[in-house]
């Protein structure tokens, strides 16, 4: 058995990003840009005012207060989107909105909440002489131009996951599209006689199909394109004209669920193995021990156990960060905690990964087991909100020690 890193190095070796798409800005979120981007110009473009209030001349205004106010003729009224070129002489100023550039010779702008202009519905005409109640600094309440970015500067690099931000961003530098990595064609396929479409009703031996919900839930929050190629009966026949759905449909990755064991009606490994090969097909782990990994005419392919708390495990420590590396970024790892065990935790030297509840109880993190481990447990898996890890080599850990955890949502 391969220890769980080895297994990873190997899947990971096997994956690159795919093609680029050009794609406009309303569908960019959650999307992986595939070059850099420099800003053309400088940002702010012009020197504008950070607030509502007038553009003043630093020397009229020093000494200004609310006991002794300076008074100052009004000579031009700027709104955002609008320019004034008057110059601003000494006893002048402008009434100026936010966002909008600041006059020739002005130095400052004063809120106007600091002087006596009351008035503030829409569509109040400037006043003709405002009252200054407060002495401000050179530059105050103004944006200048290239303060927040200048020509030339790269402001996102290939591989950032693009969220509501870098779209703000992308729109302000004025870029309609920009490329992206393609996201992975994932095929999903679940197969066993036991298993039930969920509006099935249950007879004897059968068993409602949950892990292709949550094998597609991991996946969509990957955001790949899933085709569903849904569950295959154990026979040879079916599984292998499933698999080759795959392959027509223009999949760039397979992934299954049970059929990779060594059951006497486990064909997925052997349908595999017929049109492509297997690099390993078991881990050094717990919960599931009999994954497999290769090529389906050419294809990536994983084959997750049919337990499904075995399945949503082997897709976080696997799958996630294959589909991230295809995606084209750079997988991330899970954040990981030490958390104070209130029990003491058994294992069975494999590398474990076990359902916890963990809670802060006065600034230190404890955690505790959701009850019995079985890998078809879902409940316990809908209880917990981490991931409890025993490293490999270790039958036990005794309460009040410390263990590695990952948070889980």
């Amino acid at each position: 058995m391969l220890s769980v890193s080895d297994a990873r190095s190997r899947i990971l070796a096997n994956f690159k990003p795919l093609g680029r798409i050009n794609l406009p800005l309303a569908r960019l979120s959650g999307r992986i840009l595939a070059e850099d981007i420099s800003a053309k110009t400088d940002f702010p473009l012009f020197d504008n005012s950070s607030v509502d209030g007038f553009a003043v001349r630093i020397s009229d205004v020093s000494g200004a207060a609310a006991a002794s106010p300076v008074m100052l003729a009004v000579v031009a009224d700027i709104r955002a989107g609008s320019y004034s070129g008057i110059p601003l002489h000494p006893g002048e100023c402008a009434r100026i909105m936010t966002g909008a550039p600041l006059p020739p010779e002005a130095e400052a702008v004063v809120m106007v909440e600091d002087t006596d202009f009351k008035v503030r519905l829409a569509g109040t005409p400037a006043p003709a002489t405002v009252s200054i109640y407060k002495s401000i600094r050179l530059g105050e309440s103004t944006r200048h131009r290239g303060d927040d970015l200048h020509a030339g500067d790269i402001v996102l690099t290939a591989g950032t996951l693009l969220r509501a931000q870098e779209v703000g961003l992308l729109a302000m530098l004025g870029m309609p599209e920009v490329p992206v990595y393609r996201p992975p064609r994932v095929a999903l396929l679940s197969s066993g006689d036991e298993l039930l479409p969920v509006d099935a009703p249950l007879t004897p031996g059968k068993i409602h199909d949950a892990n292709s919900y949550i094998l597609s839930a991991l996946a969509e929050s990957a955001g790949v394109e899933l085709i569903r190629l849904g569950i295959a009966s154990d026979t040879e026949v079916d599984v292998r004209s499933r698999l080759q759905q795959a392959v027509d449909e223009g999949a760039d990755i397979i992934l299954s669920s049970a059929g990779v064991s060594v059951g006497a009606f486990d064909y997925v490994k052997s349908a595999i193995e017929a049109d492509g090969k297997l690099d390993f097909w078991k881990v050094d782990m717990r919960p599931g021990k009999p994954l497999a990994f290769g090529t389906y005419h050419g294809l990536p392919f994983f084959g997750l156990p049919g337990n499904p708390v075995s399945a949503f495990v082997g897709f976080e420590i696997f799958v996630r960060p294959a589909l991230e590396q295809a995606s084209g970024q750079t997988p991330r790892p899970h954040p990981r905690q030490k958390a104070r065990l209130s029990e003491p935790v058994e294992s069975d030297g494999r590398e474990s990964y076990l359902r916890a509840v963990v809670t802060e109880e006065q600034g230190q993190l404890t955690a505790r087991l959701t009850g019995h481990q079985g890998s078809g447990n879902i409940f316990s898996l809908v209880q917990a909100n981490a991931l409890l890890i025993v490293p490999s080599g270790v039958k036990s850990l005794p309460a009040n020690s410390e263990a590695e955890i990952w948070p889980i949502k």
